[in-house]
């Protein structure tokens, strides 16, 4: 059974940092580009960063470039999240999924059940 598993969400005040952690399981992890979206109250998805997990490779929305940082862990099948100087509107609920390249997720045939992320100011 394919499944994606997010943690490390959670309430944090603008500046501070969370890191999100994706497991992965019932597919070849290394075949994958696995990445990370996101949808907030009255916005549509979209998608925050990805990263190939067979040769590193990363895409991040402008919105987050140089405060965002995507990692993965092929061990351990995990994708990470290291999330910095967080605003109040990277507020969204966060999805892992697989394949994410589509930034839009209409590639991404396998989701995590997403986890919340809120930034207070």
């Amino acid at each position: 059974e394919v499944q994606l598993v997010e943690s490390g969400g959670g309430l944090v005040q603008a500046g501070g940092s969370l890191r999100l952690s994706c497991a992965a399981s019932g597919f070849t992890f290394d075949d994958y580009a696995i990445g990370w979206f996101r949808q907030a109250p009255g916005k549509e998805r979209e998608g925050v960063s990805c990263i190939s997990s067979s040769d590193g490779s990363t895409y991040y929305a402008d919105s987050v470039k140089g405060r965002f940082t995507i990692s993965s862990d092929n061990a351990k099948n995990t994708v990470y999240l290291q999330m910095n100087s967080l605003k109040p509107e990277d507020t969204a609920v966060y999805y892992c999924a697989a394949d994410c390249s589509d930034p839009l997720g209409t590639l991404s045939d396998y989701w995590g059940q997403g986890t919340q992320v809120t930034v207070s100011s």
